[in-house]
């Protein structure tokens, strides 16, 4: 798995790339870490999953621990890009709700940023 991490109008954007399971949700676990307690203001995450095979329980687990975190911060996580696997995988683990879906990028940003302005 590798993580390409971007910054656009406040919002931190993290696009992932192939699998997101076993060890690399430790990896994944560490870089959302470092990015959160490298934010001064209110977090707002948007994760690209464009380019993500796969995701097993571990790495949604990664994903529920930092939106707690997010959350008790006043912040808010955004995905787009979710493929059928990860998506099914979240629909039965009944956190659908959890994370707010958007269709694109763009939507996601204007979305993330009209909350904070």
């Amino acid at each position: 798995m590798s993580i390409d991490i971007l910054q656009r109008d406040g919002v931190t954007i993290l696009k992932f790339s192939g699998k997101i399971i076993g060890k690399s949700s430790n990896e994944l676990k560490k870089v959302l870490d470092e990015q959160l307690a490298n934010i001064s203001g209110t977090p707002q995450f948007l994760l690209d999953f464009a380019e993500v095979s796969m995701m097993d329980s571990s790495g949604l687990g990664t994903l529920m621990g930092t939106h707690v975190s997010v959350a008790h911060k006043g912040g808010r996580i955004a995905v787009i890009n979710v493929g059928t696997n990860i998506k099914n995988l979240i629909v039965r683990s009944r956190l659908i709700t959890t994370f707010e879906h958007f269709n694109s990028e763009d939507e996601a940003i204007a979305a993330l940023t009209a909350a904070t302005n």
